[in-house]
């Protein structure tokens, strides 16, 4: 597996890192999660299932930590800080997702841990990042799309944001956290030193605009859902609601789609709207579009368009989505041998592909397996526990 040997100390919650660090325990890593007093947050949110153990287990939980070991530690204490450091100094790759600065304060940031291990990979998955006047502020992933100018286009055309469906914020910044640590690990094979990986949702989400900065870099204008072309202006790149309620998304502005599409409806006079980059434009074609796909139901708009040239989807819910054959095609819904349903890794190798080890772990399941080869004997990680380092 390409990852195999790979040591990975996780500290972060919630999403970012541990989705990030779920993409390398697939592919073979070593992950090992290092979680608060009380345990990683999402083991208490529901809904739950019974665990490999027998306990109730968090499905949020369990489909973002399969594969890994966990490790309590109260980073407070002085012996729970200690231990931190001393796998630290074993580890090639840590991602933690704390404020900036946090770390610092605890002795446990990058320059702590370089000195005893200047091979290792540090990575920050932050909201703003390590520098910048908005360096430790608090948010989660809306409030980066706020600042970013995602949440302002999340609206319905009326210039008024909606809560986003999905945190695509979080999502950026651990794709680019895992870049830059690939990239790191890399590096690393010519140098032997490691580096810092300053990973934000701020900047993450930011560098996916280009489609939508022409306006902004050019004429220092925002793009509007009204007028932008892949955002709710274009008449082939849009939703619309048919007769039973349920929704069809066009899906491709190219001009064949609309030759093919317009000409199944008998308005080929429409076509050459569809061509002008100037979404107002194409206003006509949007209001007879609205009127067709009034006419009938999803299904039967299903059963017309397979038949065409046409960029389209139904629209359907998550439920629905995850059971269609294309999910379970590409492995991205299996079943484990207890029945439990998961989502695939999408990094696909045709050579060594992702290998899955369905149980996540119990909260400290791992302490003697991870304490022993550091000189902590049973009777040592028993006075730890009375001491309260693993919370």
């Amino acid at each position: 597996m390409k990852l195999e040997g790979l040591r990975v100390i996780d500290l972060s919650m919630y999403l970012p890192g541990p989705h990030l660090t779920l993409m390398m325990a697939d592919h073979g890593a070593e992950v090992i999660r290092i979680e608060p007093p009380g345990g990683e947050p999402s083991r208490h949110y529901g809904p739950f299932e019974v665990g490999a153990d027998g306990s109730p287990q968090s499905v949020w939980f369990r489909t973002l930590h399969r594969g890994k070991k966990s490790l309590c530690l109260n980073l407070k204490h002085p012996d729970g800080k200690a231990i931190m450091l001393k796998l630290a100094a074993t580890a090639d790759v840590l991602v933690e997702g704390f404020r900036p600065g946090v770390m610092a304060k605890l002795g446990l940031g990058y320059k702590d841990i370089k000195t005893i291990n200047p091979r290792l990979i540090y990575c920050a998955v932050s909201a703003f990042g390590h520098t910048g006047p908005l360096y430790g502020k608090a948010t989660h992933d809306m409030g980066a799309q706020a600042l970013t100018g995602f949440l302002a286009i999340n609206d319905n055309g009326d210039g008024k944001p909606v809560v986003p469906g999905f945190p695509a914020a979080d999502a950026a910044s651990a794709m680019m956290g895992l870049a830059g640590i690939l990239m790191a690990l890399y590096r690393r094979e010519k140098t032997g030193q490691g580096d810092f990986v300053d990973a934000a949702m701020h900047d993450s989400l930011l560098s996916f605009s280009a489609h939508l900065t022409g306006p902004v870099l050019g004429e220092g204008k925002p793009p509007l859902t009204k007028t932008g072309r892949s955002i709710g202006g274009a008449a082939f790149y849009n939703v619309y609601e048919t007769s039973d309620g349920k929704f069809i998304v066009l899906s491709g502005r190219e001009p064949k789609f609309a030759e093919s599409f317009l000409g199944y409806l008998q308005r080929p006079d429409l076509i050459a709207l569809c061509a002008v980059d100037d979404c107002v434009a194409q206003e006509p074609v949007k209001d007879f579009l609205r009127g067709a796909f009034k006419t009938k139901t999803q299904s039967q708009w299903v059963d017309v368009l397979s038949t065409l040239e046409v960029g389209w989807a139904p629209v359907m819910n998550m439920a629905e989505a995850i059971e269609q054959p294309q999910a379970k095609a590409r492995e991205m819904l299996i079943t484990d041998d207890q029945g439990r349903k998961h989502i695939g890794n999408p990094i696909k190798f045709t050579e060594e592909p992702a290998r899955f080890e369905f149980d996540s772990p119990s909260l400290n399941q791992d302490a003697e397996i991870l304490l022993e080869p550091l000189g902590y004997d049973r009777l040592a990680i028993a006075k730890l526990k009375a001491d309260g380092v693993f919370g």
